[in-house]
């Protein structure tokens, strides 16, 4: 995979498929501390110890489609060769956290990609899902939070409405950018 977007978009595959109905990402960037961490939380079905110690071997996989599961065990790979490390805790019935640290200005981080566009396809490709996005950028904070929106809108006007399509894109994006602001 070539940007961390992309990992948490395999990461949030295997939350939906395991039922989750709340999914929070979170992305912090601390460039004094030289640090990036990701985490994916859900409230799924959970895994049990030994599913969870397994979970790194790119040839465990619960998905039917594949007999690989590629996706854990490479981020986990990514993280430590950038001086970071991975973590990964389940309860059965309660649901998963993944959580990763990578060095920062690592030579070998893969860029953190467009969490913006991510967000809202998540969002939009399923919009039963209550999600959350926290992102920061030293100490600066931006979250996205779907249930208030999806609250106001009700039953009748879907995410995919342009309308709103286009509202979610431009608060996503301007969100992201103001917790950018002078970090360059």
């Amino acid at each position: 995979m070539r940007e961390l977007a992309l990992h948490i978009l395999d990461i949030v595959q295997n939350s939906v498929s395991a039922g989750a109905q709340y999914i929070k990402i979170t992305a912090a960037e601390n460039l004094s501390t030289d640090r990036l961490f990701l985490s994916v939380e859900d409230n799924g079905k959970g895994m049990d110890e030994a599913m969870v110690a397994r979970v790194v071997d790119p040839f465990v996989t619960s998905r039917t489609s594949r007999r690989v599961g590629l996706g854990i065990p490479l981020l986990k790979a990514a993280a430590e060769a950038c001086n970071g490390w991975f973590k990964i805790s389940s309860t059965l019935g309660k649901g998963t956290l993944v959580e990763v640290e990578f060095q920062h200005s690592h030579i070998d981080r893969m860029p953190l990609g467009d969490m913006g566009s991510t967000i809202l396809n998540l969002v939009v490709s399923y919009p039963e899902i209550h999600w959350v996005y926290d992102y920061s950028v030293n100490g600066r904070h931006f979250e996205f939070d779907s249930q208030p929106i999806k609250d106001e809108l009700g039953d009748e006007v879907p995410f995919t409405d342009p309308s709103v399509l286009a509202f979610l894109r431009e608060y996503i994006s301007t969100g992201i950018a103001s917790v950018q602001t002078d970090t360059n």
